[in-house]
């Protein structure tokens, strides 16, 4: 047996082998940007072929985040000192409740703005909080903690309540506040904006003539760890007909079920 022809053999055999499953990598990974794209494609075809509207945009973009977890905050009578014109009870260590001796006018015709304005004056650590809604029957506008630009949706541990008398005047308010916020796990591709608004659609929330009015990314309480820790999971915050809040995990794609509470305005 001539040895070096042997080796020049094997040499080839292992160099045509290997150009092919590099071949066969390189197809595998177009197929699946290929597969990536139609479906992004199908998405969007599916919603316009059933009259749904997008009123902005949306970025499409696959982006990373993680959870992130926090701890409730116990409020020291120390801290009250510095806030005027009202009176201020700690109620189980992590809610303050409070009361203006003069009761605060927001306006008529108020908007997010003003709130925001309000809760920075008012409100101890307000300008870490952002405008939610505003419940016209119980005459009261709730707010949530935002870190990072991104807000803690439906969080009764990161929220702010006002309560309005039937002058547009804030007479008093619930507080609770998250601290220690940090980042937990390793970072994880999301779901698109656009990968959420076609889960609510197969899942049945968004029909036929509805607009998505509005889509942001945000976080969602997922679970508490302990009577004090909170694990917080990125969330996508979809609005139909600039009425219905709807959630979606982005994550999983899962949509998330909203208890009866949680429905009225929690």
């Amino acid at each position: 047996m001539d040895w070096n022809n042997t080796k020049s053999i094997f040499i080839m055999v292992f160099f045509v082998l290997n150009i092919f499953l590099l071949y066969q990598l390189l197809e595998k990974i177009n197929d699946n940007q290929y597969d990536e794209f139609i479906t992004e494609s199908s998405y969007e075809e599916v919603l316009k072929e059933d009259d749904i509207a997008i009123k902005n945009p949306l970025a499409k973009q696959k982006v990373k985040d993680q959870f992130l977890i926090a701890k409730s905050k116990n409020f020291d009578k120390k801290e009250l000192k510095d806030l005027k014109n009202q009176k201020v009870n700690i109620i189980e260590g992590n809610k303050l409740v409070g009361s203006f001796k003069t009761p605060i006018s927001l306006g008529k015709e108020f908007k997010s703005a003003d709130i925001d304005l309000f809760l920075k004056d008012n409100i101890m650590y307000g300008s870490e909080y952002g405008y939610w809604g505003y419940d016209k029957k119980g005459q009261s506008i709730t707010c949530y903690q935002v870190n990072d630009n991104k807000m803690f949706f439906n969080n009764s541990k990161g929220k702010v309540t006002l309560y309005l008398n039937k002058d547009d005047e804030v007479t008093s308010y619930e507080q609770t506040y998250l601290v220690g916020i940090k980042k937990f796990n390793k970072p994880k591709e999301l779901y698109s904006d656009l990968d959420a608004v076609y889960a609510l659609y197969s899942h049945g929330n968004i029909v036929s003539k509805d607009e998505v009015t509005d889509v942001k990314l945000g976080f969602y309480n997922s679970l508490q760890t302990t009577s004090s820790s909170h694990l917080l999971v990125p969330t996508w915050w979809v609005v139909v007909n600039d009425e219905t809040d709807l959630f979606v995990n982005a994550f999983d794609g899962e949509v998330i079920e909203l208890n009866t509470e949680e429905k009225i305005l929690e």
